[in-house]
């Protein structure tokens, strides 16, 4: 076990460099396993998660093999096993990604349930859906049982914009015979990028980026090399690192495209930043006051699916709105345990109400204090909390720092390296 020991009350300063996006790779990777060709990936984030999804293709017979400077070539020139591992798709909720090229490559699959995070119930059924009306059987009895003769293109209309269930029907359409068409589609930035990565080896995907998808099937794809964007998820954890504790910080190769619809919800808790190229520059004043709705009311800030603003960041500006003056509310209708980590900011000094398992109300600024051991119970909830410690007067702990490693790459040495003062202690 090891766990981060953070003194707080320092000014961070310099260039930290944006790592490739989490949730793109996590898709990426098994995308791979629909060609027979090498493919090349760059940019690829070294975190714990992109490790367990490439040892769970090694497992299924894929070569993957690690290349300088975040690179990746895999090779799934043959699939030896439709089984998966139960630990590894356990330890990585994307292990359900699995199921379109599995299904679309080789017919079957059999899949333990997925773990991930705990942040409340994650269902599954859309997938299944979106699956079954492209005509695979699946049956449920602890694993997963997965068939498929053959899958045929439908006409499809989500129950919900579901990112990973629109990605695993994108890819399953992507070799069924006939024409797909994917309705109230998840639009985000990695659904994007796979949806570019499959045309690259020879897909037909169109309405990327809108609500509809079209895919006409192929017979095969081939391989090539694709760059993965930017992880606008950990670009919003550095802004916010920056501004708790008042520092001047360039996020080198940021991507602030992919910023667009985040830079209002942070210009609303008084936050704003400098676009130079492909870099993101924090400026240290900030006017951290919070922008009230017309009338004064109290502001909402609701995650909400892509383009709007992404329930990942919720925890992030939760923090942020602990330094802004005055008062808002943040909604988390997706998963209801998504906000219980605000007890640990409460012990902290933070003024939080928790209204119920979605709402919490927060007042700021408020001083936070160290000297405290906190546990992060998730990746984002762990970002947050470390944020919230660098901002705080004292020295805090923060255990179980496995959940932060599965999302964000040496993040203790690339924060160190920009003044943080932050070590990682093995335990026992």
């Amino acid at each position: 076990m090891e766990q981060f020991v953070i003194e707080g009350g320092h000014k961070l300063s310099g260039t930290i460099r944006a790592n490739g996006n989490k949730n793109a790779a996590l898709k990426l990777i098994p995308a791979c396993l629909l060609t027979d060709q090498p493919v090349i990936l760059h940019n690829v984030p070294d975190i714990t998660d992109v490790r367990v999804m490439c040892d769970i293709l090694r497992g299924l017979g894929a070569s993957v093999e690690a290349l300088p400077d975040h690179s990746l070539r895999i090779h799934a020139a043959h699939i030896r096993t439709h089984k998966v591992d139960a630990q590894l798709a356990k330890a990585v909720r994307a292990s359900i990604v699995l199921a379109g090229p599995m299904l679309a490559r080789q017919g079957q699959l059999e899949l333990p349930a997925p773990g991930g995070d705990v942040i409340g119930r994650r269902r599954l059924d859309t997938h299944l859906l979106a699956l079954t009306e492209l005509g695979a059987r699946i049956e449920f009895d602890g694993v997963f049982k997965m068939q498929a003769d053959g899958l045929k293109g439908a006409n499809i209309l989500l129950d919900e914009a579901s990112v990973t269930a629109t990605e695993n029907a994108v890819m399953a359409a992507s070799l069924a015979q006939g024409t797909t068409v994917i309705n109230n589609a998840a639009s985000e930035p990695h659904v994007q990028d796979l949806c570019r990565f499959l045309n690259l080896l020879g897909a037909q995907v169109e309405g990327i980026g809108s609500n509809q998808i079209t895919i006409q099937g192929v017979q095969k794809l081939h391989g090539g090399e694709f760059h993965i964007n930017a992880d606008f998820m950990e670009v919003g954890s550095l802004i916010g690192a920056a501004v708790v504790t008042g520092s001047e910080l360039r996020i080198a190769n940021a991507d602030p495209h992919s910023m667009a619809m985040i830079a209002p919800t942070f210009a609303r808790l008084g936050v704003q930043w400098d676009v130079e190229g492909d870099d993101i520059c924090v400026p240290r004043s900030q006017s951290l006051t919070v922008v009230q709705d017309l009338g004064k009311r109290i502001p909402q800030i609701k995650a909400q699916p892509w383009p709007g603003f992404p329930s990942d960041l919720l925890s992030i500006a939760l923090v942020i709105a602990t330094q802004s003056a005055g008062a808002v509310l943040f909604h988390e209708w997706m998963y209801e345990n998504r906000l219980f980590f605000t007890d640990k900011l409460v012990s902290m000094g933070a003024r939080i109400v928790l209204c119920d398992p979605h709402r919490a109300l927060t007042q700021g600024p408020a001083a936070l204090r160290g000297g405290i051991a906190l546990t992060s119970p998730d990746i984002r909830a762990g970002m947050a909390l470390l944020l919230a410690a660098l901002s705080a007067h004292g020295v805090t702990t923060i255990r179980n720092i496995g959940q932060i490693d599965r999302g964000y790459e040496r993040v203790d040495e690339r924060l160190r390296a920009v003044g943080a003062h932050i070590t990682r202690e093995t335990i026992a």
